[in-house]
Formats: C-alpha cells, structure tokens, sequence
C-alpha cells in the first residue's frame, strides 16, 4: 500500500496539489481550476486528477483562502458585539490612521460588525484587574433575549480591561449560552487577553465572523475526506506557519486568514537551507498577486500586527508576507495622466487574461507574456489553451496605440512595470528592514515568478535566483512541511531590573500548562511537544516593543535584556544600555512535531543540455527578437547547465532564462539561475 502524504493549496487562479510518496520518496504535482463559489470542489477535483486513493494517504495539509476571501468581500453572517457601556465605538473610531495620509476621501472601510449590531452593557473592571461596577446581570439576560429575538447567533464578546480581569467576559458568555444555546460565541480573553482594546476587539470580532463559516468548510472538508477513506486529521496551515487541526479552527478561524500566503514563505526558507542561503528573498507570484518574504539568518520574519483589509488589524503572530496586486492576470492600463500601470486589479480566474479565450478584454501580465514569446500556447500541461491572437489584439487596443507604440515595445512596457513594482516590494522587505538584496538570493515561484524572477533580481543587484523544482505549486508544498502550533501570550509589565525571576518563571508556567493542554487536545505526543519563551520588551517610556528568546535558568532575564539591546540596534540602528528596558508581554510557542517528507538529492549526470524541443523567437529588450530554445524540464538532469537565452517548460510554471545568464540543474532539481559575476 502506497504512503502518501497531500498537500492543497487554494489560490485565487489554480488550486494546487502536491503528492509525495514515503516508499518511493518521489514527488509528483496536479493542477486545477480554482472554484471560487466553493473551494471544496476545487480541492475534489484535485484530489481526484491527481488520482489519489484517500485511503493509501496518512497526512492530508490544507492552506486556504476561505477566511481571507470572506473578510475582503464580507459575505459572513450577522453578528453581534457586547460590549462596556461606553465602548460601542471602538471598532469605528480605530486609532486614527488612515493607509494614504494624503488622501482626504480615501475613508477605511467600516467595521465587521454595524454599530446598530453593537450593544453595552454596564460593567467596569479598571487596569489592575479591579473590579468597579460589577457586571450588571439583569441588563446583560434583556441584551440576550434581545439578540436572541433578532435572530443572531454570532457573537462578540469585548469588555474594556478583561485582559487584566476575565470574570466579567467569562460570565457574559455564559448568560448568552443559557439564553441562546445555539449561539457561537468569541470573547476576548479566550482570543487574545492583551491590552490595547481596538486591537484586541477587532481580533475578536474577526474570529467571531469567520467561526461559522471556517468551520463549516473544515467540516464539509474532513467528512468529504473521510468518506473517501482518509482517517487521519485534516491539517488546516494558519498564519504563523504551523497547522491546526479542525477542533482548534473551531476556536480559532481568525488564524486561517493568512492560510495560503504562509506557505510559500515556509517552503522559500526550506529550498534556501536545502540550497545554502541563509540569507534569501521569496517571490512567489500566482495569478493575482505577488507575496514577497524574506528569509534572513535562517529565520523567516514574524509579525504581531497585520490585516487582510487596512484598519482591521489581526493581532495573532504572523510570517510577515508583502502582498502585492501584480500576477499573472494583472491588468494592464493608462492612468488619468497617461503613464502605464500595472494592477492591482485582476482578470483572475473569471473572465481571466484575453488569452484564455474566456471573455476577457484587458490585457494582462499573462498576456504580454505570450506576445513576447516567453510563454507558448497552452498551460497547466495543456489544460489552458492560450490564444495568442487574442493577446496581441489586446496589448494592441489598450495600451501600445494609446502610447503609439509598437505591439512588442507596449508588451514589454507592460512586463517592465509589473518587474518595477515587484522590485519596489522586495526593498521594502530588505532595505527597509537594514537588509541589502545583493546579500540574498531570490526564489522564485508561483505560477508566474518564475518568468520574472530574473529581472527582477537583475534590478536589484541579487545575483542568484533559484526555481525550484515545481515552482507553480510550491505553496503547496509548504502544507507538508510544517508542524502543529500555538502561540500564547499574556500581559506582564514592570522594569526588567526590578522583575522577580520567580514571579516570571511562574507566569512562563502557566503559559506552557495551557500549550501543553492544546497539543494533547490535538493528539501530539509528549516526546513531540516543544515549548517556546520569548519575552517582548521595550525601552522605558517607548510605545512599541520587540519581542526576543528566553530561557528559564538563572540569569536567563539579564541574557534576554542584552539581546534585546542587540535587536533594537539591529532593527533601529539605535541601543541605548544606560536606558531602563521595561517588560511589556510574555509570549510562549508551542509546537508538535509531525513527521516531514525526506527529500533525496540526484547526482549530477549531465553538462551539456539537452536538445531542445523547439526554437522560438522571444523578445528581450536588450537584444529585441532572439531565436530562443524552448526546454522541457523533465527532460533536464542534475548538471545540466543552460546559457541564456532558453524557456524551460514544464507543467506548473515556465522559466525564462535572459541572455547573458548561466542556468544550472542543481542536485534537488532546481534551476539556478547566475547573473553577471556570479555565473560559474
């Protein structure tokens, strides 16, 4: 019997699959059509072109956008917030700031949950946990009965200051579920017991609108999985790049809401290790957007504070992913000024670039792609025809007879500024950070990264960039590569000098007793449980805070503290040690150890390239139209070395490899491509 371990990953254009066989050790991908009305469909059908007997698989890991797509089109049921008397706004006011400071009539979207949905109830607990009006119990039953009367079953539950006293919060929930049985409800306090309420009550609402929804879709999944004779857990990957199963989405669906863009970022640090980059800058461009990550010492960069819409800030811990609107269906146009631009909207799926033959008008990235040559006439192994007619007369209306420009010279314009804009994303992400790119090497990935991963890099000085072996469903991969994790955090603020190590230890404690709960709910084995410390803390008098390791031995405090001076230095290019470091939070990461796929390298066979499957002329804007060799990637062994120009085809992805570049098949079968001094 076969031993298979699948991964799905659902992006806006394609669903990907990724097979691997423990017997074998041999990898092997699938495609298919996104289904965006119902993702399981799309995840069916892979399943099933991909030929996989549910009952030989022991590991099935999912990355979806289901929570991300409800939160951006806000189809998700009505809800409801409780909240304190005279807290009703604090969703609405937010903090004030707005994504563009200069534009007066660009307003942020309002709050999940309409003020007319928002309720209070007279309660008071002050900064230290006091207790200064007791929960009003009488009010509190009149507001259930009356949202049990409107027929709302979704619920958030925000008290002012429950982050340093739970009871009122606790006892609200437990009014609700006694008046409405059949209500799911979030509390802040179980979601995120932290201060800072508009950000604490917007996580809490985000988790309270997706619950239904999220588990729902687990649901339906896992049963659909488990008819088909798969009798394992269901691995849903969330944002801080682990896996929950479905008993935790339950509970916490928010975490789901950067599900997809997770994954390429975990897979991006693995082939970097697999490679020997330390330092290297992920590309990992689909058909709707490109989401950029970095890599930098071995460790992929976390935040504590995103959104999936500006203003609705998620305060789980997060791989920090750059997002941006340029992938293969993004739309080229002429703005009101008539400069050419690219994105961020897309065809997507439906109608999709001109080329798809399949209503679309506009022309895309996809497009000017094919006018160059870069790309032939079918993707996904056949399964997308192209039309390249289609595409030209595309380029043609919209932007090369506007600009009076040729049809080659207007494509190529439209390539330029989407490699334009991916190189202003990976400096945001490097130098922004204190990072140079020319010390990264870029992987390149995605249905699309792989055709623009070389310009890119080239723009910013990097001198290597690595496609792996199927780039177009490398997210996917990531699903197989991770491990069940929980974050945990709790407030704990005072003067690191003036800290009790006892007090500390025994705060970490009942952090670690809580994780190890979880990871015994979610069947991990004690020998497979890892505990991590981390302290976050702060210049006396700062706002914000950086979070660093600790241990638990003696002296462990005085060791974090001299880190966090290094960080700060590192991150601000500013330290100050005469300056008193306050603790601000306790943060704990606890994670399961699953089994991981074993790679094998190849041995190099091979020098010189094969012949190749076709000649085709592709234009590049140094050198115009070149008579290029077209590859088949199956067909190239580790070795193999390629000198640019050459396309390597394969099912998920096409490579361009300029001229003046080296190409090489490395022992994992990626290609890696070496620009200028850096070709040997």
């Amino acid at each position: 019997m076969s031993q298979l371990r699948v991964a799905v990953d659902v992006g806006g254009t394609f669903t990907d699959v990724c097979i691997f066989d423990d017997d074998t050790k041999d990898m092997r991908v699938t495609k298919v059509p996104s289904t965006p009305s119902d993702p399981m469909v799309a995840v069916m059908n892979g399943v099933e072109r991909g030929e996989i007997d549910l009952r030989d698989v022991t590991l099935f890991s999912h990355g979806t956008t289901v929570a991300t797509n409800a939160l951006i089109t806000r189809q998700f049921p009505a809800a409801a917030l409780v909240t304190t008397e005279g807290f009703r706004d604090v969703i609405e006011i937010r903090d004030g700031t707005k994504d563009d400071l200069w534009d007066a009539y660009n307003d942020v979207s309002g709050p999940y949950i309409r003020r007319r949905d928002r309720f209070e109830v007279p309660e008071r607990i002050d900064y230290a946990g006091r207790i200064v009006t007791p929960l009003d119990e009488d009010a509190a039953r009149r507001l259930a009965a009356l949202i049990r009367k409107r027929g709302t079953r979704t619920i958030a539950v925000c008290f002012i200051n429950s982050f340093a006293n739970p009871a009122h919060e606790l006892r609200m929930r437990e009014i609700l579920e006694e008046e409405i049985p059949d209500a799911s409800i979030t509390t802040s306090t179980e979601i995120l017991p932290e201060i800072f309420e508009y950000e604490r009550f917007n996580t809490a609402v985000s988790n309270a609108v997706l619950a239904p929804l999220v588990s729902g879709y687990v649901s339906r999944l896992g049963e659909r999985l488990h008819e088909g004779g798969y009798d394992g857990d269901l691995l849903l990957l969330h944002s801080g790049g682990g896996s929950m199963t479905p008993r935790t989405v339950e509970k916490y669906p928010v975490r789901l809401a950067a599900s997809g863009i997770a994954a390429g970022a975990i897979s991006a640090k693995h082939i970097a290790q697999q490679c020997g980059y330390p330092n290297a800058v992920s590309l990992d461009m689909g058909g709707t957007s490109t989401d950029i990550a970095l890599v930098a010492d071995g460790e992929l960069r976390v935040t504590k504070e995103w959104q999936v819409e500006y203003g609705h800030p998620i305060i789980f811990p997060s791989i920090e992913v750059l997002t941006i609107g340029a992938g293969g269906g993004s739309l080229a146009h002429i703005d009101i000024a008539g400069s050419l631009r690219n994105g961020p909207q897309s065809a997507g799926a439906d109608p999709g670039p001109a080329c798809y033959d399949t209503g679309g008008t506009q022309p895309t990235n996809t497009d000017a792609n094919v006018v160059l040559g870069r790309l032939g006439t079918s993707l996904a192994g056949g399964a997308k025809q192209l039309d390249a007619a289609r595409a030209a007369a595309a380029v043609t209306e919209v932007i090369a007879k506007p600009l009076g420009l040729e049809l080659a010279e207007a494509a190529h314009a439209i390539v330029q500024v989407a490699n334009a804009n991916m190189a202003d994303a990976v400096r945001l992400v490097s130098i922004r950070r204190g990072y140079d790119p020319r010390d990264f090497a870029l992987l390149a990935f995605g249905g699309a990264g792989a055709l623009h991963g070389a310009d890119v890099a080239r723009e910013l000085g990097i001198p290597t960039v690595v496609v792996p072996p199927n780039p177009g469903v490398t997210s996917a991969m990531g699903c197989l590569l991770v491990d069940i994790r929980h974050d945990l955090s709790q407030m704990f603020t005072g003067l690191a000098s003036q800290t009790d190590p006892d007090e500390l230890e025994e705060a970490f404690t009942a952090l670690e007793t809580e994780a190890s709960a979880r990871l015994r709910h979610e069947g991990v084995a004690e020998e497979n449980a890892v505990l991590q410390r981390q302290v976050s803390m702060r210049y006396r008098g700062q706002w914000r805070s950086l979070s660093v390791p600790i241990g638990s031995g003696p002296g462990s405090l005085e060791q974090a503290v001299e880190s966090f001076h290094s960080q700060h230095e590192r991150e601000f290019a500013y330290r100050n040690d005469a300056t008193p470091v306050e603790i601000y939070q306790l943060q704990l990461t606890a994670v399961g150890t699953t089994p991981k796929p074993v790679f094998t390298p190849k041995q190099r066979t091979a020098r010189r390239a094969p012949d190749p499957v076709e000649t085709r002329d592709v234009y590049f804007g140094d050198t115009g139209w070149v008579a290029t060799p077209v590859y088949d990637r199956d067909l190239l062994p580790a070795g193999t070395r390629l000198d640019g120009p050459a396309i390597i085809n394969q099912l998920d992805s096409t490579t361009v490899v300029p001229p003046g570049t080296l190409a090489e098949i490395d022992e994992w079968l990626n290609i890696r491509i070496h620009l200028g001094e850096d070709q040997r």
